[in-house]
């Protein structure tokens, strides 16, 4: 018998060397990005407009995109979109724009992570391999499947979730959020341990990734977003899940 090391060599690759698809218009950036990545392992394709993006998304599956937002013709917010049709690859915004209204556009259109231009290549590593490490699959020591409520299902080995008998698409991030908080019900869970836990350490101050991603839940699962039954907001400290262990 082969072993299990050889017997899937592209599965095996990209546990090694994640294949990582990046998207500029300016092939210095491309050059510099590609040499520093492949200096830590990874695998680098390329694309130099967004609708070469989309097309690799879809043939090539990467396992994470580095996305420029200023591109002519099409630019990343708009690739972002059409990749968000096809994939749920985490896919991280390169921009020379840092205003807070950009930032949440992307996010808002499903970006994982942000990056200002100029950074640096440990910059860059650094933020790549935790977008990875975040969309690992989880698995639950118990139970693989929790009920709350008779109205909400949780699958923590497929990362399902049904409301009322209804299939919901959840983002990674946010259903890893939603498993820390349901892991932690009935507590008050403050918000740089959420950040940590579910972004990385780099991000435990980013509090606006995490009121945006509170606020894509609640519209996911609350029956009234605006008057959370599940997801409530401890002011100044973070958020707690109802504990539904003791309804």
């Amino acid at each position: 018998m082969l072993p299990l090391s050889v017997s899937n060599p592209e599965a095996n690759l990209r546990d090694v060397h994640p294949l990582v698809l990046v998207v500029d218009d300016e092939p210095r950036i491309i050059r510099f990005v590609r040499i520093n990545l492949e200096m830590e392992g990874f695998r680098v394709i390329e694309a130099a407009n967004g609708l070469e993006a989309v097309d690799q998304v879809r043939e090539k599956m990467p396992d994470a995109v580095l996305l420029d937002v200023s591109m002519p013709e099409m630019d990343g917010f708009e690739t972002l979109r059409m990749i968000r049709e096809i994939s749920s690859v985490p896919v991280i915004m390169l921009t020379v724009r840092s205003t807070e209204e950009d930032k949440v556009r992307g996010l808002d259109l499903g970006a994982d992570d942000y990056i200002t231009k100029p950074f640096s290549p440990r910059e860059l590593v650094s933020r790549l391999r935790a977008v990875l490490r975040r969309v690992q699959p989880v698995s639950s020591a118990g139970d693989s499947v929790l009920e709350i409520d008779n109205r909400v299902s949780l699958d923590f080995n497929t990362g399902e979730v049904l409301v009322e008998g209804k299939r919901i698409k959840l983002r990674p991030i946010e259903f890893r959020l939603l498993r820390h908080l349901i892991e932690n019900a009935g507590w008050t869970v403050p918000y740089s341990t959420l950040l940590s836990k579910v972004w990385g350490y780099e991000y435990k101050d980013a509090v606006s990734y995490l009121r945006l991603y509170i606020n894509y839940l609640r519209k996911k699962i609350e029956p009234d977003p605006a008057n959370p039954r599940y997801i409530f907001t401890e002011r100044g400290m973070g958020y707690r899940f109802v504990d539904f262990r003791r309804q």
